[in-house]
């Protein structure tokens, strides 16, 4: 596409949000520009190198955020083409039916969605084949009602077999964690041992930028412009339109327009793009006369355990094959005590080390092999006051306080005592805070109601008649799984109707 062009579609971020718009609206006729203000991540060596990856952060981001008390800190995002999928670590759940429904707990309320899981459940069949989902149908006690997955589920290395009998023989009922390897016969997979919080030099990781963006490079209405980086957006003050897009392409300050804009930069650079946005009619930001714009932000509950095998190495390539959700809605007793388990991919002394530089490099690598590694996550209860603030000079304050926080402290200490009794003799912890926003969402809600959410059911904006935001900003509650196959599903339904609506269009 020429500069000189003005696309029909602008979409800002090529991460999941603004790759399933694009794979939507792709074949309609209509020319569609993608930002992206990363390039594509190279394939190299470093890729799978924990230290290169961990110690050194080499594909993180340079820029600083900081607390609300001054620290400054360098945050876990990555900008590259195909957004945070490039080190994700391909878990790829539906969300529960009661996810979509409010629920009050102890430590909060859990929002309800203007959309329900029936609404997505077509959507959620057409992310899972896009992105080669593997999973088996009817193992997990809690799934929503679904049609079999077209793969069949990765199958357990032996440490991990061992798990999940050990963990059936005490009642619970583990089951193949859904996955978007391309694995099995003519896949592209070599379980390489770094999958989960690496690149994957083997393009067999399902990520936005190998499922989604590639493949639409070759059509003739699609453009990418990497280096792409999207500093406000401009808006008419009457109708409330977004006429012009600000960028930097490079290094040459562009402003360009086109009769549809997507937002997708993540939930957190999406909320400062509409804050730094702000004018002298919409001063508090645009998509933002309810005032939520940056609030409500959301990263879940996550603790990392190990379970350490003293007399016994861990020789798994690639454990991220078992999950659990005996106690998705609680503990018997205790349902604020909740959420999802899962495997971590293989934990070893430079992640340890990049975390804790204090500890001896040999102890570090002792603790790498000999341990099987877990996550407990739980749902991050939305709170007003957790939130992304702009302040007058640019720099970012990032405001966090998740909700539920107790809940999920019990619910740790009873999968830690689980799994003393399936044979581990010492379980350490370790949370992981908003320093590392890999689940982040909900600073740009979407609801039913204009004075309390910033988007509808379809993530158009209540104030902007052709601006839509589509990543896990738009997300009322976090629920207590994955994000991304729902910020898929739904950006596929938006995706859909925009699809419909610009035909509608053509035609006439």
């Amino acid at each position: 596409m020429d500069q000189d062009n003005s696309p029909d579609v602008i979409i800002i971020g090529s991460g999941v949000g603004g790759g399933a718009v694009a794979h939507q609206l792709a074949g309609t006729g209509a020319s569609i520009l993608i930002l992206e203000r990363g390039d594509f991540l190279p394939n190299e060596p470093q890729n799978s190198d924990p230290d290169a990856v961990f110690v050194q952060a080499r594909y993180r981001t340079t820029d600083e955020w900081q607390h609300a008390d001054g620290r400054r800190f360098r945050p876990g995002q990555y900008y590259h083409v195909g957004g945070h999928t490039k080190f994700y670590g391909t878990a790829m759940f539906r969300f529960r039916d009661s996810d979509f429904r409010e629920q009050s707990f102890a430590g909060g309320v859990s929002t309800g969605w203007p959309v329900t899981y029936d609404q997505l459940r077509s959507h959620y069949d057409m992310a899972e084949r896009l992105f080669g989902v593997r999973g088996q149908a009817g193992a997990d006690p809690t799934e929503p009602d679904r049609d079999p997955y077209a793969h069949a589920a990765i199958p357990h290395e032996p440490v991990i077999a061992d798990m999940a009998a050990r963990l059936a023989g005490l009642g619970m009922h583990p089951f193949p964690m859904p996955s978007a390897v391309d694995y099995g016969p003519g896949g592209t997979c070599r379980r390489c041992g770094t999958c989960d919080a690496f690149a994957c030099r083997w393009d067999a990781k399902g990520d936005a930028d190998t499922r989604l963006i590639r493949p639409l490079l070759d059509h003739p209405d699609v453009t990418l412009w990497t280096g792409a980086k999207v500093t406000r957006l401009i808006a008419d003050d009457q109708d409330g339109r977004i006429t012009e897009v600000e960028l930097t392409h490079g290094n040459t300050p562009l402003r360009i327009s086109a009769p549809l804009v997507v937002l997708s930069a993540g939930a957190i650079n999406s909320a400062l793009i509409l804050l730094r946005s702000a004018s002298q009619a919409m001063p508090q930001g645009l998509a933002n006369r309810s005032g939520v714009v940056g609030r409500y932000l959301m990263n879940h509950h996550l603790t990392g355990l190990m379970g350490l095998r003293p007399f016994a190495t861990n020789p798994t390539r690639f454990p991220k094959t078992l999950s659990m959700n005996d106690f998705y809605h609680g503990l018997p007793d205790d349902p604020d005590a909740r959420g999802n388990v899962q495997m971590l991919g293989n934990i070893n002394g430079p992640m340890i080390r990049s975390t804790y530089p204090q500890m001896p490099r040999a102890m570090a690598d002792w603790l790498g092999r000999h341990s099987v590694d877990w996550l407990c996550m739980s749902e991050d209860l939305p709170d007003r006051d957790s939130r992304v603030r702009l302040l007058p000079d640019d720099r970012v304050q990032i405001e966090y306080a998740p909700g539920g926080r107790a809940g999920h402290d019990r619910f740790v200490r009873h999968i830690r005592s689980q799994l003393r009794r399936a044979g581990f003799p010492v379980v350490l912890r370790h949370s992981f805070g908003i320093e590392a926003p890999s689940h982040q969402c909900g600073t740009v809600r979407m609801g039913d109601d204009p004075a309390t959410s910033a988007l509808d059911h379809l993530c158009r904006a209540h104030d902007h008649p052709n601006l839509y935001v589509v990543d896990g900003g738009f997300m009322p509650s976090s629920a207590a799984l994955n994000p991304a196959l729902t910020i898929a599903a739904q950006a596929l339904r938006v995706g859909d109707h925009l699809r419909g609506q610009w035909r509608q269009l053509a035609a006439a």
